[in-house]
């Protein structure tokens, strides 16, 4: 019993201090494991924020992505292989269902070797493309680093990247003063159609993609020039699961993690901001931040001044008209710990009361938020740090069923969608207001009084008012008695 009791606490643990969201199951595929060695700082930070790491070579027969129809991993890391392909374990049939199923992965390009067919392919289900010779890298002559590429020009010294919107925050701002060095990266451009996109870090304006082999002929004609070349970039499913596309693989390096570098115009050389950027990158695709949670929700009528009966919570059935009070509490987790959400203050969480199509949209405002530093327990503290938002609208003038929907989709945000259903009835007879409360009804009111009372003045009239006899009907009436 004890040992039983024991398992049970040790999981229990092991939930509570777990860093990532969907799990601490990190799978790397590199294909030359001797490689792994180069990337021992990145392979360090993953380990002290609690992912259990296992290294695999696509060669081997016996990788799986899935065992027992489960995901045998939370979080996939593709390093770009030297052959052709990835193997008959990682098709891109494989990892796009590994995506679906709720999986994380980070893929890295390399301008040194040329992008396998498969993971071109795989791109492209997701809207992304790649140079049609793929073996592409990009160059600026005017964003490098004169120390290591002073002649080739193809290593880029990029600042941190701004917001894609004024509403959108920026989980990779770091400092001002930063330099990321991007090292023979392979640009990749984003199709229009797929809103799961976007974009982190893009190339300079000045940047443009060539291939090395045929330099000529590229420069004339290059693939994509300028900001159309993304050189990091993010897609987040509708089941929350991310995919990331890192174009130049040496910026995990150690080399390159803390590498002295001097732009065309900097007097002085300073150190790469990329392990920074690297350990921001992977905390947002394996979902230790940027992600969102809905505490509770609920809505009840809103009472009356002076009214401190207690409301029911989540009625199924509301008036026509009737004032309602909407709440929802939601929690972001930040690296080690949920957090209350606060949205940029360019940005609203918007309520909408629909039926077919929207009649109310509203912003919810916060009314209340709650913190604590405690770890005793990681369900009562995620409930405790929370923000709650709150509004108050009136129903329409519609009878039916109705939604509280609040949908609240941003880039690199998990996406929130909360509905619930409600009946709205009309009023029942005996609650329409009696007409001698409305004023626009007392002329009609007064009519009707006077009506009746100058029908009852006349009948009174007509009852209590004797005939006058005239001279000629008392003589006919006499001689009528002489008869």
């Amino acid at each position: 019993m004890r040992y039983i009791l024991s398992l049970c606490l040790l999981a229990l643990l092991g939930i509570v201090h777990g860093i990532s969201t969907t799990g601490n199951r990190l799978l790397v595929v590199l294909e030359e494991l001797g490689d792994k060695n180069k990337y021992m700082k990145f392979w360090t930070d993953l380990e002290g924020r609690g992912f259990v790491l296992t290294f695999e070579s696509p060669k081997n027969e016996k990788l799986a992505l899935f065992q027992h129809a489960a995901r045998a991993f939370d979080h996939l890391i593709l390093l770009p292989p030297k052959s052709k392909g990835l193997g008959p374990s990682l098709t891109p049939a494989l990892i796009l269902q590994f995506l679906n199923e709720g999986g994380n992965i980070l893929l890295a390009l390399s301008g040194s070797s040329p992008t396998p067919s498969a993971l071109s392919s795989l791109l492209l289900e997701l809207d992304i493309h790649l140079g049609p010779d793929r073996t592409s890298i990009v160059t600026d002559h005017f964003n490098y680093d004169r120390i290591s590429s002073g002649a080739t020009h193809d290593v880029l010294l990029l600042p941190r990247p701004g917001p894609i919107r004024q509403d959108v925050r920026n989980f990779f701002a770091g400092e001002s003063t930063d330099l990321i060095a991007f090292p023979r990266g392979v640009g990749h451009t984003l199709g229009n159609a797929s809103p799961l996109l976007t974009p982190i870090l893009r190339a300079p304006s000045t940047a443009y993609s060539y291939n090395p082999k045929d330099e000529a002929a590229s420069v004339e004609d290059p693939y994509a020039t300028g900001s159309q070349l993304v050189l990091v970039s993010a897609l987040q499913a509708r089941n929350s699961a991310r995919f990331t596309l890192l174009g130049a693989v040496e910026l995990l390096e150690d080399a390159w993690a803390t590498a002295k570098v001097q732009s065309p115009t900097g007097a002085k050389s300073q150190t790469t901001a990329n392990r920074a950027f690297a350990q921001e990158l992977s905390a947002w695709t394996f979902q230790e931040t940027g992600v969102l949670r809905v505490e509770n929700v609920e809505h009840h009528l809103t009472p009356l001044p002076g009214n401190n009966d207690t409301q029911t919570l989540n009625p199924k059935i509301y008036r026509v008209k009737n004032d309602i009070t909407y709440s929802i509490t939601l929690s972001e987790h930040v690296l080690t710990h949920w957090t209350p959400f606060t949205p940029p203050t360019t940005d609203a969480i918007q309520l909408e009361v629909r039926m077919l199509s929207p009649f109310h949209r509203l912003a919810l405002s916060p009314s209340s938020s709650s913190s604590s530093s405690s770890s005793s327990s990681a369900s009562t503290n995620s409930k405790r740090n929370a923000t709650t938002f709150t509004t108050t609208v009136t129903l329409p003038d519609q009878h039916g069923i109705f939604h509280l929907l609040v949908n609240y989709k941003r880039p690199f945000l998990s996406p929130i969608e909360e509905k619930r259903t409600m009946t709205v009835r009309h009023f029942a007879h005996d609650e329409w207001t009696r007409s001698w409360n409305i004023s626009g009804a007392w002329p009609w009111v007064a009519g009707v009084g006077v009506t009746v009372l100058a029908w009852l003045a006349f009948v009174a009239i007509w009852l209590y008012s004797e005939p006058v006899v005239s001279d000629h009907g008392a003589k006919s009436k006499s001689r009528k008695k002489d008869l």
